[in-house]
């Protein structure tokens, strides 16, 4: 039984200026798994119930390894959760999503991509 995964980006961290898709995956999510930078009142979004787990990436501090990061991903998805990898910024830019989207795709896991602002968008709307 495969679940899914879901790259949401949190955008500068007002919860205000996520997209609506972001905001129904984290009220779909069975496990949050999210970034030091993404944590706070986003996370108030999420599911009641749904495990919050801090996986602690943040520049210039210790965290989680990458290999860990990409265990717990594919964990979780194969016991059918609904998993939410919340990523500050865009997933896309200055994050390690080409390896954990790489990770999933090579065990046959779905996932999708969930784009958001990125800091520079955000600071020329300041």
């Amino acid at each position: 039984m495969s679940g899914f995964v879901s790259f949401v980006s949190s955008g500068p961290g007002d919860p205000d200026l996520l997209t609506v898709k972001a905001v129904k995956r984290l009220q779909a999510a069975d496990v949050v798994l999210y970034d030091d930078l993404s944590s706070g009142p986003i996370l108030d979004l999420a599911r009641p119930g749904a495990d919050l787990i801090s996986v602690g990436k943040r520049a210039g501090r210790p965290s989680a390894k990458q290999d860990h990061v990409n265990r717990l991903l594919l964990d979780y998805a194969q016991t059918g959760a609904q998993v939410v990898r919340l990523k500050s910024g865009d997933a896309g830019i200055f994050g390690r999503l080409e390896e954990e989207t790489t990770t999933l795709a090579e065990a046959g896991i779905p996932f999708d991509i969930v784009p958001g602002v990125t800091s520079a968008s955000a600071a020329a709307a300041a």
